[in-house]
């Protein structure tokens, strides 16, 4: 493993190493954005994964948008040899990738740990830093009491009685966060002392195979042979349900590589989206292509449930959005979206066909669309020939020069 661990915090100075799936043809966006977003350093790019070293915290890595998933990796190495030799030894070799380095899982474990307690310590610091929410988030026995000395002060009519009963009332809740924040901060305290055991820890192996190994064994069989030299080499405990950690292993034809996932739920599901429609990933990639800047106007004339805009106005806010489509159903699930995401002020939605759009000639910066090409919504016309009436119409919305970014074949072209 590259990353050297230098102290109690997870990023040590060398950086730690990463990788990221990444999907069909979209490595060289995500490699682009680690570099651009985490100042990430030693990037490569395989078929569906993209490898880098970052000192970034585990907030700014949760912020990619086009990855699927997030990797602290442990070990990146050549393929597996099964063209000769038996299936006991092809499974030694597979317990070699544990037991001729443990240190570096060792390691891999500590930067694990330190970057979760340190998404705790953040998280915690928000709270403090936003006393008003922490207030509203008080359990029901606090709301109870708090009720309860409002009515009594309410009764009572000495001015003295209202102040003892206010007093008491900001101290039971000051007690009650106190409590509250110890309660934390010894949780914090014993995740610490936690990073330096890690005999107590549940795991379970999660493997793809794929190639020639692929032919060989299933990826039952390859997860039983690491999960029992994990347990014989750490002491860990296999728990399938709700563990502790998982370990993701891919064996392929080109290198065996084996990592960590830092967060339960894939980058790519975002939280925001309500119905998906166009992959997220896919969507973030072609807005990034659009170059868009502050005050431009931006148009999906075949929005759907407006999936391009959503990710565009997430991250460039500061531009002027309108989503169109024929779909009253594709309309509304696109509202809806919008609605989630708390972004209806920031796109202008319209029921309009990409031929006939209400607009102002050349009144569009840039277009984005996602071109119905599949099974379920399609043009009823051929596409080059709209593509064509769209650019060369008089009444175009689309200034001559400027930019369209247009998602055309099934495999996922972007032009």
């Amino acid at each position: 493993m590259a990353a050297v661990l230098g102290g109690p915090r997870s990023d040590p100075p060398a950086g730690a190493r990463f990788f990221c799936t990444a999907g069909r043809g979209l490595e060289p966006f995500l490699t682009r954005e680690v570099r651009a977003r985490l100042a990430a350093t030693q990037v490569e790019y395989i078929s569906g994964k993209v490898f880098f070293t970052t000192c970034s915290d585990l907030n700014m890595l949760k912020k990619l948008k086009s990855a699927e998933r997030l990797f602290l990796l442990i070990k990146k190495q050549l393929p597996l040899n099964v063209s000769s030799g038996s299936k006991g030894k092809i499974f030694n070799e597979m317990q070699r990738l544990i037991n001729d380095d443990p240190e570096s899982w060792l390691k891999a474990i500590s930067i694990w740990k330190n970057l979760e307690l340190d998404a705790k310590k953040e998280k915690l610091s928000q709270k403090d830093a936003n006393p008003l929410k922490r207030k509203m988030g008080e359990n029901d026995v606090i709301v109870a009491k708090k009720l309860k000395t409002e009515q009594m002060q309410e009764i009572c009519e000495n001015k003295e009685c209202q102040l003892e009963k206010q007093i008491e009332e900001e101290t039971l809740e000051q007690g009650h966060r106190i409590t509250k924040r110890e309660e934390f901060l010894e949780d914090l305290q014993n995740d610490a002392v936690g990073t330096r055991t890690h005999s107590d820890l549940t795991f379970r192996v999660s493997c793809r195979c794929s190639g020639a190994i692929a032919k060989t064994f299933t990826a039952q069989e390859v997860g039983r042979v690491f999960g029992i030299a994990l347990m014989k080499q750490f002491g860990w405990k296999a728990d399938l349900r709700n563990p502790n950690l998982e370990v993701f292993i891919h064996l392929s034809d080109i290198y065996s590589v084996v990592g960590i996932p830092l967060f339960r739920v894939p980058l790519a599901s975002r939280a925001y989206i309500k119905t998906a429609g166009l992959r997220s990933t896919t969507a973030w990639a072609m807005a990034s292509l659009a170059e868009i800047k502050a005050g431009a106007f931006v148009l999906d004339p075949m929005c759907g449930l407006g999936t391009i805009l959503l990710e565009a106005a997430k991250e460039w806010p500061d531009v002027y959005y309108v989503g169109a489509d024929v779909s009253d159903s594709q309309l509304l699930g696109a509202c809806d979206n919008l609605k989630a995401a708390g972004l209806k002020d920031k796109i202008e939605l319209i029921k309009a066909s990409v031929i006939e759009l209400p607009l102002p000639s050349e009144s569009v910066d840039t277009i984005i669309s996602d071109i119905p090409f599949g099974k379920k919504f399609k043009l009823g016309e051929d596409i080059k020939s709209i593509l064509q009436e769209m650019e060369s119409s008089p009444q175009s919305a689309h200034p001559v020069g400027g930019l369209h970014v247009q998602l055309l074949l099934p495999g996922g072209t972007i032009y």
